[in-house]
């Protein structure tokens, strides 16, 4: 198990480019996949998730290459039986898009992952896949991964999650493309647009309209797509940066589209002093002093992966933070809502878990042995928060970075001037 120190000290200051977005790569490697002709991608996130995206349509038949400049090229189009089970990995996006796509193919695949995807909830893209005619399940009837799919003969359909997600939404959306006339999800609350905005680009007829998002079945025209910054990575500087003394630091060319820029609307409602240039994408952060507030359910679909790190701001800032509606985050990578008061308790901040709501206070926070609990976001807020703690913080499972950031250490080091 690799371990992680964290010792308070300077300022942090200077410029880095976060990996691409998480959401954004599976997405576009699976539209390039699914497109007759040859797709160029550059900026594509670098993290251990979309690695096995990237393996999997090599699996299903897609020609993959990269290119010395980092742009990668993808043939697709001619998609088939794959001959062997396709390993997701930690990745719960890569695992439910990758379900509505293969339920549309004719023929027949397993997906399967980690541990912890296996422990996670899959009946919430199973249903509608079974409403749309698919044949998938788990082991011995199960909803739980390792999920067989014997994939075709589907139909559209409208429906309405009963739990608002981009990843359900996603599924659905890409088992439509493949159906025998328009499948509509009509959303209970907004939530990421990766999916529709990325049909759109790539000639797909899809429509988005009052919170319904429909789509008529057809396969998109091949693409070029460089791929923005992930802002749920972001988050961690613009955390950072506020509650560390003597900091400016400016992440560049940051997607902060619809339902992505909510962490950033509620920094500037704790008074932290953060800033997105919409013509460059580029987020600067200067240290601030910050205050409680409340973050109300309807605003989390838009703020839900920042949550952890959101919390290490709220332990640094004067009063009370809660975070309302969050009880998604127990179905995550690891129950963050008992992970993320296990890491701020043990550091000294009064926190507290009520149903569905998480609550933080301020404090002056103390070094501490913390485990991540396999859970890339949990190390990195431990990290993160150990920059303004007395004394040494440990984090342990630290491998779990590089589910989605394996560069973070080598840029916090940059920021603190090379000074660890």
């Amino acid at each position: 198990m690799e371990t992680f120190e964290v010792r308070s000290g300077g300022g942090l200051r200077g410029r880095l480019r976060v990996p691409g977005d998480k959401s954004i790569s599976h997405r576009v490697l699976l539209l390039a996949a699914l497109a007759d002709g040859t797709s160029t991608i550059r900026g594509l996130s670098d993290g251990d998730d979309v690695r096995c995206t990237r393996s999997i349509i090599g699996l299903l038949g897609a020609e993959v290459e990269e290119a010395g400049d980092g742009t990668l090229a993808v043939r697709g189009g001619r998609l088939s039986e794959p001959g062997e089970v396709l390993d997701v990995g930690n990745s719960g996006t890569g695992i439910r898009l990758l379900a509505g796509l293969l339920a549309g193919l004719p023929f027949r695949s397993v997906l399967d992952g980690d541990a912890s995807i296996r422990r996670r909830p899959m009946d919430r893209v199973l249903a509608p896949l079974a409403a749309m005619g698919a044949t998938a399940g788990g082991v011995d009837g199960s909803t739980l991964a390792p999920l067989t799919i014997e994939g075709g003969g589907l139909s559209g359909i409208e429906y309405a999650p009963t739990v608002a997600s981009a990843q359900v939404k996603g599924c659905v959306l890409f088992a439509g493309l493949s159906a025998d006339g328009p499948t509509t999800v009509v959303e209970p609350v907004a939530t990421r647009a990766h999916t529709e905005e990325l049909f759109a680009a790539t000639g797909i007829d899809v429509e988005a309209v009052s919170g319904r998002v429909t789509v008529r079945p057809g396969r998109p025209d091949s693409f070029g797509h460089d791929v923005e910054g992930d802002p749920s990575q972001a988050a961690f500087w613009a955390v950072a940066a506020s509650i560390v003394p003597d900091s400016e630091v400016v992440v560049e060319h940051v997607y902060l589209g619809p339902a992505r820029n909510g962490f950033v609307d509620v920094l500037e409602r704790m008074g932290a002093d953060v800033r997105h240039d919409a013509s460059t994408g580029d987020l600067t952060v200067r240290s601030a002093d910050l205050r409680g507030t409340v973050v109300e359910a309807h605003e989390v679909p838009g703020l839900l992966d920042e949550v952890p790190v959101l919390a290490v701001a709220a332990a640094c800032a004067e009063g009370e933070t809660r975070f309302e509606g969050v009880a998604e985050l127990r179905v995550k990578e690891s129950d963050r809502l008992a992970t993320v008061e296990e890491l701020l308790a043990g550091m000294g901040a009064p926190v507290r878990v009520e149903e569905d709501a998480l609550v933080v206070g301020g404090a002056d926070l103390h070094g501490a042995e913390v485990h991540s609990h396999h859970d890339h976001r949990i190390a990195m807020a431990g990290a993160v928060a150990g920059l303004v703690a007395d004394g040494t913080t440990t984090i342990g499972g630290w491998e779990a970075v590089a589910t989605s950031y394996p560069g973070f250490t080598g840029d916090l080091d940059a920021l603190r001037g090379g000074g660890g």
